[in-house]
């Protein structure tokens, strides 16, 4: 008997609708998958019968041939096992009446018959809903990450037992409700704050301006002058995510199978602070399963490199168009993946392989081809796409006494001031961030007087400026303007962003 049964089948974050058509017949003892499986995808067989079994169902001695339509998409991962197992049981006769035309399974089987978790639950479901369908069966661990998307039927099964009583006994499932109310959510407030940092009243600032126009920042100074504890602070002044951000960075996380179960949408901007050793494929994603790497699970939230100068330098190269263009190409030889990786650069470095050039208290033991050597780690194109450099000096022991620092809260009320300025005056454009601006809306919205062409000028022949850095000066200018509310661009914002850009590296 011939029965077809739906799946979704997933390429990076796009979904494919697959038929898993199954066709039993008597014979010599046979299974067989066809339509170009995986290695996971052929290993299902034995998961498949073992479960059948486990669940009262004999299959007896049958000549069982499936076939994944269609067939030049290849077909990855585990989650076939319960479309398949539910195509075997429709084929048999096990599973009665039931009309598939609108429904989808997807699932890992355990050997018992239980159905464990899989990656890339929340795409499936959105891509289900795309393609009309009504009714979708889900693992039990993955609920709440489905019933994300609204106008779906999410029925969420522990195991296939439950499959096969839901579908014999006729049960009816009504429309599920989001499972949060996104603008009411309880977000997590942060055990870390601003005010924990004594001094550092410079770099606090320019993370306040990467805060509030997106930009990137590195951080320079002597170990312990307190670098990696105020990038860990940043996402506390970052505005809160809106829902559409949310379910993108949900998305990624889900595919990435880093998503918790108990975990429907992600709340809080991500944090990225891999490893110095961290490989290529790794930082920006690919491999065998061309999974999303870090710079996409930094999407919309920040990634921190700390100890800038120890990343290979194959690495931090490839960092270069995923800065622009906000997302990153996958190629391989039938497809191209694009996974978004709008991710704000923070790095920390010390300014000499000893760490000490330019330090009040210690004094610096390196030769100077020894620093010139350390500095050309990071190339010219790499630091042209960094907004702002910042020099993080030794606290003195009056700071450490100052009990008035800044709470982040208090930071954060100037940076969603300053990000509400520019999603108003961007609401026709397609950009939310001055640091998103393109040539054409520089020269709309990044007017400079007389006076400040001439500084511009002055700085752009004394420093040797390419135009990306000339643009960027004015992107951060834009910021600096907004933060103090208002419109035009002055003389003075013009000069603080441009210290940031042109200082010299200690």
């Amino acid at each position: 008997m011939l029965s077809i049964v739906q799946t979704i089948s997933l390429i990076g974050l796009n979904g494919n609708l697959v038929e898993v058509q199954t066709d039993i017949t008597g014979g010599l003892p046979n299974f067989e998958i066809v339509g170009l499986p995986d290695i996971a995808v052929r290993e299902s067989k034995e998961r498949i019968k073992s479960a059948i079994k486990k669940s009262g169902v004999e299959l007896n001695s049958r000549k069982i041939l499936i076939n994944l339509a269609p067939s030049d998409i290849k077909k990855e991962g585990s989650g076939y096992d319960l479309p398949i197992a539910i195509g075997i049981l429709l084929a048999i006769g096990a599973i009665k009446n039931f009309n598939t035309k609108s429904v989808i399974f997807i699932g890992e089987l355990a050997l018992d018959g239980k159905i464990n978790k899989v990656p890339g639950i929340l795409p499936v479901c959105i891509e289900a809903k795309k393609n009309k369908i009504k009714i979708v069966f889900v693992p039990k661990e993955n609920e709440k990450e489905a019933t994300i998307i609204e106008g779906l039927q999410i029925v969420a099964v522990a195991n296939l037992i439950e499959v096969m009583e839901f579908i014999n006994q006729n049960k009816e499932v009504g429309e599920t409700k989001k499972n949060i109310n996104f603008e009411d959510e309880n977000f997590k407030v942060s055990e870390i704050d601003f005010c924990d940092v004594k001094g550092q009243e410079n770099a606090k600032r320019a993370l306040e301006i990467a805060a509030a126009g997106w930009h990137n920042c590195i951080l320079t100074g002597s170990p312990g002058g307190g670098k990696t504890i105020l990038a860990k602070r940043l996402p506390t002044i970052l505005p809160k995510l809106t829902f559409e951000e949310a379910l993108e960075i949900t998305k990624i996380h889900s595919i990435a199978g880093t998503l918790k179960s108990d975990t429907g949408i992600i709340t809080t901007r991500p944090f990225r602070s891999p490893h110095h050793t961290i490989t290529q494929t790794a930082l920006v994603g690919g491999g065998r399963n061309s999974s999303p790497g870090e710079i996409s699970l930094a999407h919309n939230g920040v990634l921190f490199l700390d100890e800038f100068t120890e990343f290979k330098r194959q690495c931090l190269e490839v960092l270069r168009e995923p800065l622009e263009d906000k997302e990153v190409v996958i190629s391989r030889v039938n497809y191209n993946l694009r996974y978004p990786c709008n991710f704000m650069l923070i790095a920390s470095m010390n300014p000499c392989p000893c760490g000490y050039l330019g330090s009040a208290k210690r004094k610096c033991t390196c030769k100077q081809y020894e620093i010139n050597r350390y500095i050309k780690k990071i190339s010219g194109p790499l630091i042209d796409r960094i907004d702002l450099k910042v020099n993080v000096f030794d606290i003195e022991y009056s700071d450490i006494n100052n009990n008035d620092e800044e709470s982040s809260e208090e930071i954060k009320k100037r940076v969603n001031i300053a990000r509400n300025i520019q999603i108003n005056r961007y609401k026709n454009e397609s950009i939310c961030s001055n640091s998103q601006l393109t040539g054409k809306m520089i020269n709309e919205y990044c007017k400079i007087d007389d006076k400040g062409q001439k500084i511009m000028g002055q700085l752009f022949n004394k420093y040797n400026l390419t135009m990306r850095s000339y643009t960027r000066i004015l992107k951060v200018a834009r910021t600096i303007a907004d933060l103090k509310q208002r419109e035009d661009i002055k003389y003075d914002d013009i000069i603080e962003a441009a210290q940031y850009k042109c200082q010299e590296w200690r």
